[in-house]
């Protein structure tokens, strides 16, 4: 493999998460609170510094003072190695114009590559829920000899037509890009699964350079990495594929192995909190082998008083229940839950209240959200839509940021 001083991270960290609203009403996607005690952006990083790669620049657009920061406090590396996590907001380098598409993002942040010199580019997205060593894809990447290669999940071929799928004719070279088709292909190995692109690619840095330049003078290009870029490099027959569900993950468990979800909505949101609550959870933070990194804030344990009581939960510092029950729920820092209130498959962000009585069902509540004695959240659909709350079409209420609720 390259050795590590020649491989440069870039994540794309720019979007509006506009399906994730009201939870990114004024925050950017990966900056948005996850797990109880992260960051979506924490789980790329964590992957990319657990797995060596800790030269990493973060492309931020959008709402990004809260990501800006979480990174710059909590990401920081030894200088002295000529380690770094850098956020690199859009700086209009090309003209006064924000990012067209990811590709743009990177061609307009071009600098960054040719500052470091690096002989290969991993380029991974900043929202998703996984774990995963890039080592093992670098290392197939170099092997295939190929300009790119794309991270494919394997996902069955019935309803695969929501991904951009990638075709081919051998598990290796990629024959076709093809965005959200209506027959997706097969794979030569079995036929009832897809592989579908999860949006993290290597490049070999020269190749990406020219694909960029090429793409910027195309008029006609969305300028889209998935979109442009890979269907060009496709083209030339110069893009493999790397099957994730080859990746090895040390401390990985039979149940979490090969996890990845894309929590692009409120319904996978909460339904992916739900997988981190079962006594055997379908993803583990638990695991110390490959952990997921961020800076905790400086709290006390949390606190269960008067027969507050939990059961497949996930409490963080700073919690306080008392006389209350919470079931299948993710409580975040600084929590604090009254007497008789009852708390079931919520995630409940940082210092929300939740009042004596109170009743939360199905729901997400943001910062700083304040239920009074006996409201409820969740439990009449209707009547949180008329209180102006966000239901989603799987029955979840989102109540935005330092909402009062009576």
């Amino acid at each position: 493999m390259s050795k590590r001083s020649h491989v440069l991270g870039i994540v794309l960290a720019g979007g509006e998460g506009k399906r994730l609203m009201p939870l990114t009403a004024d925050r950017a996607k990966p900056a948005v609170p996850f797990g109880g005690s992260y960051r979506l952006i924490d789980f790329v990083l964590s992957n990319l510094v657990n797995g060596e790669i800790d030269r990493i620049c973060v492309l931020t657009q959008y709402k990004s003072h809260s990501l800006d920061r979480h990174i710059s406090v909590t990401w920081r590396m030894s200088t002295i190695l000529g380690q770094y996590v850098t956020p690199v907001p859009a700086q209009q380098r090309l003209g006064p114009r924000w990012y067209q598409g990811s590709a743009d993002a990177i061609h307009q942040s071009v600098n960054l590559i040719h500052d470091e010199r690096p002989d290969h580019v991993i380029v991974f997205g900043a929202d998703h829920v996984y774990r995963m060593d890039p080592r093992q894809m670098l290392e197939a990447h170099i092997a295939s000899g190929m300009d790119a290669t794309v991270a494919g999940i394997r996902v069955p071929r019935e309803g695969a037509s929501a991904f951009g799928i990638i075709h081919t004719s051998d598990g290796h070279k990629i024959d076709a890009f093809l965005e959200k088709p209506a027959d997706p292909p097969g794979l030569p190995d079995d036929p009832k699964s897809c592989f579908a692109s999860m949006g993290n690619y290597v490049f070999t840095a020269d190749a990406l350079i020219e694909a960029l330049r090429v793409d910027a003078d195309d008029p006609s290009s969305s300028h889209d990495m998935g979109g442009n870029i890979i269907p060009m490099m496709v083209a030339k027959g110069a893009a493999a594929v790397y099957d994730f569900a080859g990746n090895d993950v040390p401390g990985s468990t039979d149940r979490d192995r090969g996890y990845w979800r894309d929590v692009g909505t409120l319904d996978a949101y909460h339904e992916s909190h739900m997988d981190l609550v079962s006594v055997v959870p379908i993803f583990n933070l638990y695991n110390d082998e490959w952990p997921i990194l961020t800076s905790h804030p400086q709290l006390p344990g949390a606190k269960f008083v008067e027969g507050g009581h939990a059961r497949e939960s996930i409490v963080a510092p700073g919690s306080i229940l008392s006389g209350c029950l919470v079931d299948h729920s993710v409580l975040s820092p600084g929590t604090f839950i009254m007497e008789g209130a009852a708390v079931s498959r919520a995630v409940v962000l940082d210092r929300v209240r939740v009042g004596a009585r109170a009743t939360i069902r199905d729901a997400i509540l943001d910062k700083d959200v304040v239920v009074r004695d006996g409201a409820t959240v969740g439990v009449d659909k209707e009547a949180d839509r008329a209180r102006g709350f966000t239901v989603t079409a799987g029955g979840i209420t989102a109540v935005g940021k330092g909402t009062v609720v009576e």
